[in-house]
C-alpha cells in the first residue's frame, strides 16, 4: 500500500504556483500537453499533474517541463543556472560538513 505524504501548505503553494507558470509558458508556446510531454517522453496525464501542482511528480520532471518552457528558475535565464548552481555549491562548501544539535540548556534559577 502506497504512503501519503503530508506536505506543507507552502510545498503545496509553490507547487501550485510551478505549475500554473509552466501551464501559461505552454500555451504561450501553443504547445499542448501531449506536445510538452512528448519533449519531455512522458505522459499527458503526468503533465497534466505537473500543470495542477501535484507534490508527486518526480523534481527532475517539473524542472525539465519548466526549463523547455522556458519557465525562470530561481530568477535565472537558462543559461545561468550552471554558474548559480556552482555558487551555491561553493557556499555550502564552506559551511560547516555536519552539524550537531546544540545542547539543552536547563535553566538552574529556581
Amino acid at each position: 500500500m502506497k504512503q501519503v505524504r503530508a506536505f506543507l501548505p507552502s510545498t503545496e503553494q509553490a507547487a501550485a504556483a510551478l505549475g500554473a507558470q509552466i501551464a501559461a509558458a505552454r500555451k504561450e508556446l501553443g504547445w499542448t500537453q501531449s506536445q510538452l510531454a512528448e519533449r519531455l517522453g512522458t505522459t499527458r496525464h503526468l503533465v497534466s499533474r505537473v500543470e495542477i501542482g501535484s507534490t508527486s511528480p518526480s523534481i527532475g520532471i517539473v524542472l525539465e517541463a519548466a526549463i523547455l518552457c522556458g519557465v525562470l528558475l530561481f530568477g535565472r535565464e537558462r543559461d545561468e543556472l550552471r554558474s548559480f548552481a556552482l555558487s551555491q555549491q561553493d557556499r555550502a562548501a564552506l559551511l560547516p560538513a555536519r552539524v550537531r544539535r546544540r545542547p539543552v540548556e536547563i535553566p538552574n534559577d529556581f
